[in-house]
């Protein structure tokens, strides 16, 4: 290697300074967020877009699900996919640099473009949580729901663990990469 060669090296870790992995309890809530939005959130909401009644008083469902409810559904499931890459990228290396099939690769990922998501998707999924205690509480004993109370259940339960997972693995992905920039 010639001394240019070297001399450029010492400047880009110059310029880029080591970022620490992240801590196992970070690690472990990433995945945890992943999993949260794919094993937790998506089969159930992929059969009730299928138009299976699961857990749901079929007349009512069948009319919501013909109503827009499918669609709506389709596109939740759908949509899962997405916090579930970005929990990835909290606790991976794509998450620091973009990887190589990227028009960008190489280059570092901004701390505020998965940071600034990261901390939305925190309060969004809390706020949703929120709103589906309300909603079980008041829904409970009503006889025009379509869906058992106990799905609200598990609902509650499945997405605080979803929003603490991945306020964890926010908190540590800001913390680690405080100091390069």
């Amino acid at each position: 290697m010639s001394m240019h060669g070297e001399m450029r090296n010492t400047v880009v870790a110059i310029r880029r300074p080591e970022i620490p992995p992240p801590p196992r309890r970070a690690v472990t809530a990433g995945r945890i967020a992943a999993l949260a939005a794919t094993i937790g959130f998506m089969p159930l909401h992929a059969v009730w877009a299928a138009g299976i009644p699961l857990f749901a008083q079929a007349e009512r469902f069948r009319a919501w699900h013909a109503d827009g409810g499918g669609l709506y559904l389709w596109a939740l499931t759908a949509l899962a996919v997405l916090p579930a890459v970005y929990a990835y990228a909290l606790i991976r290396p794509w998450g620091l640099e973009f990887p190589g099939w990227t028009p960008w690769a190489g280059r570092r990922v901004p701390r505020t473009l998965l940071i600034v998501p990261g901390y939305a998707l925190v309060g969004a999924l809390g706020g949703y949580t929120l709103l589906a205690v309300v909603l079980t509480v008041v829904q409970w004993r009503s006889p025009d729901t379509i869906f058992n109370p106990w799905t609200g259940v598990y609902g509650i339960v499945q997405f605080t663990v979803w929003v603490v997972a991945l306020a964890v693995a926010t908190r540590s992905y800001a913390r680690r990469t405080a100091a390069r920039d």
